[in-house]
């Protein structure tokens, strides 16, 4: 892990409230955390406890109530929608639990899509590499609805990984598969991050992903807990 003394991704103070059936709800509540280039990060809690949004939130996706999020030097509270999907497609992958993949898409074009939205002359060959790096180079034609669960969640990991983030942002990655398929992409998920040097943050209940990450942060009711490295998650 790099000892660079600028953090990749820091929150000050951050808080976060959302509309619930009863009213405002508080989600995230004094958030002050910072996360080094190249460190591996698991967000830990019990459901309910906030994770989620944290990720969120880190990634720019949720907006935080109050409080400062900055990623790469970039303050990302004073970025509107557009500045920050630009930052997000420049310096960002994010794999979601459910995959999130488009399903008129194959798998090649799924994968292609962040590349040639930033313009990339050669999206089709970075994102055929990428596929044969997760093992699916043979499934590039095919659509997500041929496709196994895991092999989904492979395709997911491609395209996150495709345009080389700094910052990789995993939210339950093996939340939907069976154990074995969770294995393999838990094993590709840490060597695609090794392979690109990004610095990893990932929401997870699974204690064997936990511990193989560099240091754990657990929440509860929206608060950080008391940090210990390597501690088992929920």
């Amino acid at each position: 892990m790099s000892t660079d003394a600028h953090p990749v991704l820091s929150l000050q103070d951050v808080h976060l409230s959302l509309n619930g059936n009863t009213g405002r709800v508080r989600i995230l509540q004094e958030i002050s955390l910072d996360v080094q280039r190249g460190e591996t990060l698991a967000l830990i809690g019990p459901s309910g406890s906030g994770k989620s949004s944290l990720l969120m939130v880190m990634g720019g996706l949720e907006q935080a109530t109050s409080g400062r999020v900055t990623a790469m030097g970039e303050d990302l509270t004073r970025l509107d929608e557009d500045a920050l999907a630009q930052f997000r497609r420049n310096h960002m992958g994010v794999v979601f639990q459910s995959f999130h993949l488009i399903p008129t898409m194959t798998a090649l074009e799924n994968v292609a899509t962040p590349l040639e939205l930033a313009g990339e002359y050669d999206a089709f060959d970075r994102a055929r590499a990428e596929l044969d790096a997760v093992g699916l180079g043979h499934r590039c034609d095919h659509m997500p609805a041929q496709m196994s669960g895991g092999e989904q969640q492979r395709v997911a990991l491609a395209r996150a990984v495709v345009s080389r983030p700094d910052i990789l942002l995993a939210d339950e990655p093996t939340g939907n598969l069976d154990q074995a398929n969770g294995a393999q992409v838990m094993d590709l998920l840490f060597d695609l991050r090794d392979r690109h040097a990004s610095t990893l943050v990932m929401v997870t209940h699974a204690p064997d992903l936990a511990a193989r990450c560099d240091r754990t942060v657990r929440l509860r009711d929206g608060l950080i807990q008391p940090e210990d490295t390597r501690e088992a998650a929920e």
